[in-house]
């Protein structure tokens, strides 16, 4: 089967495994690995081009190694070097030992279990950072140890890499193979890293200077394919080339340009890749095998939850601590994929192994948001010093709020929220912020600031700090979904207390509130709203006409104001925000089916679409009536999401 109808295959069924898993809220990457499954030799057997596209898919993995690369930044690991080359290595080393100290046992080589370590010792760097994100944990104490091993652990894929092809030669050969591999990815790296941090940033300054996107674009690819290629000639990975092209970006003023362009060609290859992953399932062989699947999958994640739980102890965390940190990590990683599609390559593993090690990584990252989901609930369990600890937090801010009478709550304690404080201040108003950063809230209270530690998203830390007796609370995060959390917690302890809640831009307004938001703060209208007042007052418009006119607009919540034109520069944040308003013109062609009708006989507010202005002749009329007739040459301002608009501009031109 040719290359082109296989690739066109598997784009077909990873859209619809994409779709489907985002509804769902699981990662992306588990409906890849289930196409291939699906679809591969060993299932369906739709796709008979496996080569080709597993040499396709390569590339996917050149280009997650150059994302980490440009991740791979020395301030960040010497700040977090007690945690990534303390806690993050013992884990890898022991997982390393013990996985091979059981294989040996059971009659395996010792090679066979260090590869198998390596690709067991991995972590989902990428659901575990989402997840961690999505719950606001990553500045809790797990979630820094979490993010510290999980770096560790993506370093650690370079030289695994380099080591397995070496453990299908013969013992003889093994250790000058070895050696060599080490020796040439020392010399590459020592070169390329000595020459090319002074080269780097010269030669992408004289690229960058030519002001084209398309040059930036194939300079990146030069950069990244050209030395992963170098590195293939030394007799070394793809991959090592493409990590070492991300570091040498890393250290330049362009790296998170690079980024952003790398993202598509990294995040497409990449789920190629783990379709092809899927398609190595061999779904007959592990149904037939299936307790040793699942005892692979309970040793896997009673093993890295037992070596984590008992590392983070060693490192100083409280057993409730350590307790979270271990079923953070248990499951199994991207990586882990990456080192047994090496291992499938060298025919490294007996067909049996290597097919119930592959389903348990399989099971155990679909296991993963599950086990974070119930994290709290097992450490409150079993972690009886997390109670006394959460016991005396809210003790702590009860102690801290029980004077306080008529004052103001401020969740979160960030650079907005403490411009907040001191406006209160100044002003005698009395107040009590709550925040999650143990460095900051040190700093802050040793200056006299009222901050205390506390998880404004807990319905039990709003009522430690005095909720049901404020006047008014404030979100200062900008995080639409947590603020959703907080205003839920708020409404349940003190339904009339006023709330006002930031937030980034108008596409939060509605949901923010009907959570139960008394105002809405949205970041890029009022900035907007603060330029025109300066420019207005140099116009010589009397301010307080201005200000009446900013009132008016706050009292409607900016409806005057939403939604704008998106162009080509807003396509990449289109793709993120399918779903937010924006404004579209349709002009009424002759023979369009709007024309001779009224705005209220077109009914467009029932597909969720706001006719804002008509522009008839070079006059512009805001906010028409339903009377309005509209006639042929009229311009339609319409306010909808992307979706709504469509059907509306069909419903104005066709009927």
């Amino acid at each position: 089967m040719d290359t082109l109808p296989t690739v066109v295959m598997l784009l077909g069924a990873s859209v619809v495994s994409v779709i489907v898993f985002r509804s769902v809220n699981l990662p992306p990457v588990l409906g890849y690995l289930l196409v291939g499954a699906v679809i591969g030799p060993h299932a369906l057997n739709l796709v008979g081009g496996f080569a080709g596209a597993q040499h396709l898919a390569e590339f996917g993995v050149v280009f997650l190694m150059f994302s980490i690369g440009l991740e791979f930044s020395l301030p960040k690991l010497y700040a977090m070097k007690r945690i990534v080359f303390g806690l993050g290595l013992l884990q890898v080393l022991l997982t390393l030992a013990a996985v091979t100290g059981l294989v040996t046992a059971l009659g395996l080589s010792w090679q066979e279990g260090v590869a198998l370590g390596g690709a067991l010792a991995m972590s989902s760097t990428a659901v575990l950072t989402k997840l961690l994100t999505e719950r606001l944990e990553l500045d809790k104490a797990h979630g820094r140890e979490v993010m510290g091993v999980l770096l560790f652990q993506d370093i650690a894929v370079v030289p695994l890499l380099i080591l397995i092809p070496a453990f299908s030669e013969t013992p003889e050969r093994m250790a000058t193979m070895m050696g060599l591999a080490m020796l040439k990815a020392v010399v590459v790296l020592s070169v390329v890293l000595f020459f090319g941090q002074r080269l780097m940033s010269r030669w992408f300054f004289i690229v960058a200077r030519g002001k084209s996107a398309e040059l930036f674009m194939l300079n990146v690819l030069l950069i990244t394919l050209g030395l992963a290629y170098l590195t293939e000639l030394a007799g070394l990975s793809l991959a090592l080339g493409a990590f070492v092209a991300g570091i040498l970006i890393s250290e330049t003023q362009y790296r998170h340009h690079v980024e952003e362009d790398i993202k598509p060609f990294r995040d497409v290859l990449m789920g190629l890749f783990f379709v092809t992953i899927g398609m190595m399932l061999d779904v007959p062989l592990v149904a037939a095998s299936a307790p040793l699947v699942l005892g692979v999958l309970a040793a896997l994640l009673a093993l890295k939850f037992a070596l984590v739980l008992g590392l983070s102890r060693l490192f100083g965390s409280t057993f409730g601590g350590a307790l979270r940190t271990g079923l953070w990590l248990c499951a199994g990683g991207e990586f882990g994929f990456v080192l047994l599609a090496e291992m499938r390559r060298l025919e490294l593993l007996p067909s049996p192994v290597l097919q119930a090690v592959l389903a348990a990584l399989v099971l155990s990252m679909l296991l993963a948001p599950l086990i974070v989901q119930y994290s709290n609930q097992i450490v409150l369990r079993f972690a009886a010093s997390e109670w006394l600890m959460r016991s005396m937090q809210m003790t702590q801010l009860a102690a801290k709020a029980m004077n306080t009478e008529k004052h103001v709550v401020i969740c979160g304690y960030g650079r907005t929220g403490q411009y907040l404080a001191r406006f209160m201040e100044q002003e005698d108003v009395t107040y009590l912020a709550l925040d999650l950063d143990p460095e900051r809230i040190r700093e802050a209270t040793a200056a006299g600031e009222n901050v205390i530690y506390g998880d404004a998203a807990r319905h039990e830390t709003l009522v430690a700090a005095g909720v049901a007796r404020a006047s008014v609370a404030i979100i200062s995060f900008a995080d639409a979904r947590a603020s959703e959390r907080v205003l839920e917690h708020i409404r349940q302890i003190k339904p009339d207390l006023p709330v006002v809640v930031r937030t980034l831009d108008e596409k939060d307004l509605e949901a923010l509130l009907r959570a139960g938001a008394a105002e809405i703060v949205p970041e890029t209208l009022e900035t907007s709203m603060v330029l025109a007042s300066h420019a207005l007052r140099h116009l010589g418009v009397p301010h307080a006409q201005v200000l009446e006119h900013f009132r008016q607009t706050r009292i409607d919540h900016y409806r005057a104001l939403r939604g704008f034109f998106h162009g080509d520069s807003d396509l990449e944040q289109d793709t993120l925000d399918v779903e937010e308003a924006r404004l579209h013109s349709v002009l009424l062609v002759d023979g369009a089916k709007a024309i001779g009708r009224t705005l209220g006989q077109l009914v467009l507010n029932e597909l969720g679409v706001e006719v804002t202005a008509v522009r008839r002749r070079n006059i512009r009329a805001l906010e028409p009536s339903a009377e309005t007739r509209f006639s042929a040459g009229d311009v339609v301002v319409l306010l909808g999401t992307q979706s709504a608009l469509t059907a509306a501009e069909e419903r104005l031109l066709q009927g």
